[in-house]
């Protein structure tokens, strides 16, 4: 059931629809109060692979636990909320998603089908050790101790291209990627990224889909709310999500945006204030 067609008044016409309600200010409330921000950054002495693998890793759980109200069934039908026949596509807000085949065709499923196999997808990912390792610690020094950047030692010298003093330390130890020194692959920037575009798909179906049924007849749409902004908090953050893929939950993120519960855009957080001199000018100093 999509709560949007619950915010539309009858005969009324398209251009004054009321928004649906969970991007309106007094259904934007969390269980806690503090600042996701700082639940988001990263330890000092964390390296960022290894703390955005807990990140992702926790968000999914988050995610699991709101999937899970959605698969329960119905006492009085015996299925769930979330069905072929109420959700026949993966949709949010005009926006359907598609699953590739195996002939790596588009095509369009339900959506319980859909989460089911994102689920299991992204299940697949960080369960898997060459994607995720749990043993980083022997990776710390051995990405330190050979100049080619390998990670492992050879009793074979290995050869070096030629180096300059001043050249910088990651062009001498050869090419770096996010996690490169705790044995994270080359490829886990883009595997995070992935994990993430299709965790927000979810969170957009969930919304558009079921806030009215079940979190809101449940009385679970603050736990929704709670999990959602931090998981955006950390997309946002360390640039895991963009804002084409938030599109479909933008009101609602502009909306804890002005509350300051998420981190400005890069222009606004960068931008000096009024009467301030401009950035490297010597504080004091007419400019």
């Amino acid at each position: 059931m999509s709560f949007e067609s619950q915010a539309t008044q009858e005969g009324a016409p398209s251009g004054s629809r009321r928004p649906p309600f969970f991007f309106r200010e007094e259904y934007s409330s969390l269980i806690v109060r503090g600042n996701f921000m700082t639940l988001a950054a990263k330890p000092n002495l964390v390296e960022e692979g290894e703390w955005l693998a807990h990140q992702v890793v926790e968000q999914y759980r988050l995610l699991e636990q709101m999937i899970n109200i959605i698969k329960v069934p119905d006492e009085r039908t015996g299925k769930p909320c979330c069905n072929p026949e109420l959700c026949p596509t993966m949709s949010a807000s005009g926006h359907t998603y598609t699953w590739l085949d195996n002939n790596k065709k588009p095509i369009k499923i339900p959506a319980i089908q859909y989460i089911n196999l994102v689920q299991k997808w992204i299940s697949g990912k960080i369960t898997d050790p060459s994607i995720f390792p749990t043993d980083t610690a022997r990776f710390s020094d051995s990405a330190s101790s050979y100049a080619s950047g390998s990670l492992t030692p050879s009793s074979t010298p290995q050869a070096l291209g030629p180096t300059s003093i001043n050249a910088p330390l990651s062009q001498l130890s050869g090419r770096e990627w996010l996690g490169k020194s705790s044995g994270f692959p080359d490829t886990f920037e883009s595997d995070i990224k992935s994990i993430y575009r299709q965790m927000m798909r979810c969170y957009a179906h969930i919304y558009h889909g079921h806030w009215l049924d079940p979190f809101w007849h449940a009385g679970a749409y603050k736990e929704l709310n709670t999990c959602f902004v931090h998981f955006i908090n950390v997309g946002k953050l360390f640039n895991l999500i963009t804002d084409k893929e938030i599109e479909p939950m933008q009101p609602l993120v502009d909306l804890w945006l002005s509350k300051g519960l998420l981190p400005p855009p890069p222009q606004a957080a960068q931008a000096p204030k009024e009467g301030a001199p401009p950035s490297g000018a010597p504080q004091g100093v007419a400019v």
